[in-house]
C-alpha cells in the first residue's frame, strides 16, 4: 500500500470526511510531509470506493457545490489495521538493526 493510501485510509478512521478535509487530515497525519493535490486525491478515492475500501457516507450541497463525503469501510478498517501492523512490524525491525549498529550504545562494539 502507497502512503498516500494508507494516509488517506488513516483519516477516514474516525468519522467522514469530505476531500478538502481528507487533504488537510493527511497533511497533520503525515507532519507536513505529504500534501495531496485533487487530482491525486479524487482518483485514489475513486480507486478506493472501487475497491470496497472506503463508500461515499453521504452528499451535501455547499454554496451550489455538491460536497461528497466519504468514511472508511470495514474492508477498509481491516486493510487499514494490516497495514499498520505491517509497518509495525518492520519499524520494529529497524530499530533492532539500528541498535546493533557499531558505536551505538548498547549496541556491537
Amino acid at each position: 500500500m502507497q502512503e498516500p493510501t494508507f494516509l488517506i485510509l488513516a483519516a477516514l478512521a474516525a468519522r467522514p470526511l469530505h476531500g478538502y478535509g481528507i487533504v488537510q487530515s493527511v497533511v497533520d497525519l503525515s507532519d507536513g510531509e505529504v500534501k495531496l493535490r485533487p487530482g491525486t486525491l479524487y482518483g485514489a478515492l475513486d480507486r478506493l470506493d472501487q475497491q470496497g475500501l472506503i463508500v461515499v457516507d453521504r452528499e451535501e450541497a455547499v454554496d451550489g457545490r455538491l460536497r461528497r463525503y466519504y468514511r472508511l469501510s470495514d474492508s477498509g478498517a481491516a486493510a487499514l489495521t494490516e497495514q499498520a501492523e505491517r509497518l509495525r512490524r518492520r519499524a520494529t525491525a529497524a530499530h533492532t538493526q539500528l541498535g546493533l549498529r557499531p558505536g551505538v550504545a548498547g549496541g556491537a562494539a
